[in-house]
């Protein structure tokens, strides 16, 4: 008998398999399975998607307090904090869409780092209502199945 994972001959009297860790007969592990085979592309795709949306605020924030900077150049002290509070404003939205693509390519090229830090971002990202909110909620079902874990490992090794 052999593993429908990943084809390793099986012992007689095994319950799992040696190289996968699959358990035999468990029918929870193939819906499992195809949860996360059906749904990882999607999910990668959907994370570059909502991280590329944080590019646009960020590039406007940087642009508005650039020029903000040079309007406000020699007025009073506390006016030229503004421009430095969008700066730091642009600066938040850019690691955001940073952290939103790079966890989004991780997951479509199946990186074995991916998944945790999808499932980090996803958490954070349930207080981002409602793409942010939808998007975690849908990563944290993927993701955190329960033979997902180790279906994951496999898939990022080959």
């Amino acid at each position: 008998m052999f593993c429908n994972r990943c084809g390793t001959e099986l012992p007689p009297a095994s319950t799992a398999c040696p190289s996968c860790g699959r358990r035999l007969g468990d029918l929870t592990s193939a819906v499992a399975q195809s949860r996360l085979q059906g749904h990882l592309h999607i999910l990668g795709i959907l994370w570059i998607v909502l991280g590329s949306l944080f590019l646009i605020p960020a590039v406007l924030l940087f642009i508005f307090g650039s020029s903000l900077r040079l309007i406000i150049h020699r007025q009073e002290p506390f006016a030229a904090l503004f421009p430095l509070l969008l700066t730091i404003l642009a600066g938040t939205f850019l690691l955001l869409a940073a952290g939103g693509i790079s966890v989004g390519l991780g997951l479509t090229q199946r990186s074995p780092w991916a998944r945790i830090a999808a499932i980090i971002l996803a958490v954070l990202a349930l207080f981002h209502p409602p793409f942010g909110t939808a998007l975690g909620v849908y990563t944290l079902w993927v993701l955190l199945a329960d033979e997902n874990g180790n279906e994951y490992l496999y898939l990022s090794r080959t």
